[in-house]
């Protein structure tokens, strides 16, 4: 019965983590904020291939309202605005480290396989 209980609990977390990340774009966002550790609008809309402005407007706002990322307004003609990951972002940067290590060996084994 314990086991069952705590693998409810694990299965909850997961969701809950799935809740916050899901989407096709929020892993790409972070991924491209983390490799630079602060990256403007227009970056990030560079970075992300195929995301329009809207979607990716959206996103930042989601992203910000889960503390993952800051967003700060420069002081510049023309006003610039800059993102970056929070404390609780940073600890999405093993997440991602893994997910992009796995990304290459899957590539890598898919393409061997044609």
């Amino acid at each position: 019965m314990l086991i069952k209980q705590q693998h409810k609990k694990e299965m909850m977390a997961v969701q809950d983590s799935m809740d916050v990340l899901n989407g096709k774009w929020k892993i790409s966002i972070l991924s491209s904020i983390c490799y630079y550790n602060k990256r403007r609008f227009s970056d990030i809309l560079t970075d992300v291939e195929g995301i329009s402005n809207k979607m990716l407007s959206k996103e930042l706002k989601e992203l910000e309202t889960n503390k993952l990322i800051i967003r700060t307004v420069l002081n510049t003609q023309p006003i610039t605005v800059q993102y970056e990951l929070t404390e609780h972002g940073l600890t999405l940067k093993t997440l991602i480290k893994n997910l992009t290590d796995w990304g290459i060996a899957h590539r890598k084994k898919i393409t061997e396989q044609q």
